[in-house]
């Protein structure tokens, strides 16, 4: 890509061409241009030698690094990394180096957010992608509290929030009102990201066994042949009959290895979304009216809500049969 303040762009550099070829001075063309001769000179000579090709951008990147840091030192740098979590200004003062040329050390390496690696054992997170749409797909639960009606305490305040939930419901513990929590069911299928949720009232195998075959029949309806599950160690998913059912419809299921939730990461980040664009986007007045939104995130989520790991476009652009135009 050109720089931003480059004279020429492709186009540019191909009129320049034409105009030097018509048999004009080089001296002529460059002037009209708003460039310097030897600029001129450089892309006619990259036309000759090269064709058309030799007008396009190239890397500036130098073919060897002399003086870059040796691979001992840099290696020494990545064991202090990955060790002790050093940042680059602790590092430096270590192994005699500015903390810029550390921060680059790391850069190169993928080392320079902690976020990237695993904390118990510093290694970096390996970030995987299925081939394909159905292939592998994500199930998880997220728990949040239920609103009474009318609002709860951060909408309306203390006083009237107590009332709303005294008003709500009937159930007591140790004279306190208990409103009692939803479960928010997922499914998100790891290569295009396409996601279905339900609100239901508990995390039981047969309520997880009927969400998946709902989810199931959203993915079938999009083109997407559902071949792995993968969820958590939970009770509901730990059930035999939850297995029976998947295997029923020739679908493989995968738990991952206790505590270690990175394995299930796009469904456990797709609940983060969940709790940012939809849970706590605004103050719900009820229970009812937080659920009715759910359509509405996952229609935007799905359709129109740009993906950073999708190049910036939707998960359906991923799917097979996104508009159903062939079987």
């Amino acid at each position: 890509m050109s720089h931003r303040n480059a004279r020429l762009t492709v186009f540019g550099r191909r009129l320049l061409v034409e105009r030097v070829r018509s048999g004009r001075p080089v001296a002529h063309v460059a002037a009209e241009m708003g460039i310097s001769r030897a600029t001129a000179h450089k892309w006619v000579r990259r036309w000759r030698t090269e064709g058309d090709a030799g007008l396009h951008d190239r890397s500036s990147k130098p073919h060897a690094t002399p003086h870059r840091t040796p691979a001992t030192v840099e290696a020494q740098v990545c064991r202090l990394r990955t060790g002790r979590k050093l940042g680059p200004a602790r590092i430096g003062p270590i192994l005699g180096l500015p903390a810029s040329t550390v921060h680059r050390i790391l850069v190169r390496h993928g080392l320079n957010r902690l976020a990237w690696l695993d904390r118990p054992t510093g290694q970096a997170i390996r970030r995987y992608e299925r081939a394909r749409p159905g292939e592998l797909v994500h199930v998880d639960i997220k728990k949040l509290g239920n609103i009474p009606d009318g609002g709860g305490w951060r909408t309306v305040g203390r006083t009237a929030g107590d009332r709303n939930r005294q008003a709500t419901t009937t159930e007591r513990k140790n004279s306190t009102p208990v409103i009692g929590y939803s479960f928010i069911h997922s499914a998100v299928d790891d290569h295009s990201r396409l996601a279905y949720s339900e609100v239901l009232p508990d995390e039981r195998q047969h309520t997880a066994i009927a969400f998946w075959q709902r989810a199931n029949a959203f993915f079938t309806d999009h083109g997407i042949t559902v071949e792995r599950v993968l969820t958590d160690n939970g009770s509901c998913y730990k059930a035999k009959q939850f297995t029976r059912a998947l295997t029923a419809a020739g679908i493989t299921h995968k738990k991952i290895r206790p505590y270690r939730p990175q394995t299930n990461g796009k469904v456990e980040r797709f609940n983060r979304t969940l709790l940012d664009e939809w849970a706590y986007l605004r103050p719900y007045r009820s229970n009812d009216e937080r659920t009715a939104a759910l359509a509405d995130f996952l229609h935007t989520y799905n359709h129109h809500r740009c993906h950073t790991a999708l190049n910036g476009k939707p998960p359906i652009s991923r799917v097979n049969n996104a508009t159903g135009q062939y079987t």
